[in-house]
């Protein structure tokens, strides 16, 4: 699993721009930049839903006060259900950047992934929050359970970064 101070590999991500489908390579979008990532299991979960994202929304002027240059969120569904799901939570809106991991290449070259078959949960990712700097982890927040929304909070975040 990665850690503080470790850099992330650089991936495809995807998201839905005005022509459909667009990959989004992270190395770029993150050389040079201070950024937040936060992970959630799943778009339109409960939790995910209701909490995780919400804060963001609520703390992203913060977070910009900080010198944060952008908001990423990460799930491993695809664009398509990101791009409704930034829509029905207010993200899109909001400034927040909805990535789609949908092959889990970024999830589990970072060692965030998980499965939870009961609740119909395969290849999904642990739900975190990050704090990046020029592509190097400064602040990693991590839940002890998925249905858990406290450190990888964008309250819980920024009181690490303080």
């Amino acid at each position: 699993m990665i850690s503080a101070g470790e850099k992330l590999p650089d991936v495809q991500l995807t998201r839905i721009g005005e022509n459909g489908p667009e990959q989004v390579q992270l190395a770029e979008k993150l050389k040079d930049r201070k950024v937040v990532i936060f992970a959630v299991p799943g778009a339109f979960t409960p939790t995910c839903h209701s909490a995780h994202v919400p804060s963001f929304i609520r703390t992203k002027d913060e977070f910009i006060s900080k010198g944060v240059d952008e908001i990423i969120c990460v799930s491993t569904n695809d664009p398509f259900v990101m791009q409704a799901w930034g829509e029905a939570t207010g993200a899109n809106a909001a400034g927040i950047t909805m990535l789609a991991d949908a092959e889990s290449a970024f999830t589990d070259a970072i060692g965030m992934r998980f499965d939870a078959p009961p609740a119909g949960l395969i290849g999904r990712s642990l739900r975190y929050a990050m704090l990046i700097d020029d592509g190097v982890v400064s602040v990693l927040n991590l839940e002890e359970g998925p249905g858990v929304c406290e450190l990888s909070a964008g309250e819980g975040l920024l009181a690490s970064i303080g």
